[in-house]
């Protein structure tokens, strides 16, 4: 049962690794802690450092969190052209995340989130019209996490807001 739930899970995310490019690079926010990312934003931001040098992206958006200009300045200082680097720092969710990007933002986009994060976050962004395919950051995430994204997406397909009362409790941990 396990491995048949498995399989079902990477066809579900195997055309994000069947494309060859993509006109972005989407890095969706996370906590940092005195301007240095947290370990799940680290995981986000080498994983779209290894997808661009692969020339998976022509350019890296970094969203959200408190001080998303470290971000821009991390990618930088580790051999991304500036002119390749978009920085959006206004979000404080994920769905704002991909609202403030996407006037900025043309083509096809691969979102980097952690795994339990990626459905809802791809969601989102056909919920705003955007071509979005994922790329999950693998790690040992915990069973609260994957349940947690799992609710709040219930929320989402039942019709609710993205914003509103769950939308800081269920962002807090990113």
């Amino acid at each position: 049962m396990g491995r048949v739930v498995l399989w079902l899970l990477l066809l579900a995310l195997l055309p994000a690794y069947a494309q060859e490019t993509y006109d972005w690079i989407v890095v969706l926010g996370a906590a940092q802690y005195g301007g240095r990312p947290s370990p799940a934003l680290e995981r986000r931001l080498q994983a779209a450092l290894h997808l661009f040098r692969e020339g998976r992206g022509r350019r890296i958006a970094v969203a959200g969190g408190k001080a998303p200009e470290d971000l821009y300045r991390y990618l930088a200082a580790r051999g991304v052209p500036e002119e390749a680097l978009f920085c959006e720092t206004r979000s404080r969710s994920t769905y704002e995340n991909l609202l403030f990007l996407k006037p900025h933002l043309e083509g096809r986009l691969l979102l980097v989130t952690d795994a339990p994060h990626l459905p809802r976050a791809l969601f989102l962004a056909r919920l705003l019209g955007l071509e979005a395919e994922g790329y999950p950051v693998p790690g040992n995430y915990p069973l609260g996490y994957w349940a947690k994204e799992a609710l709040y997406r219930l929320w989402l397909y039942l019709g609710l807001r993205p914003q509103g009362v769950f939308s800081s409790r269920f962002n807090a941990s990113r």
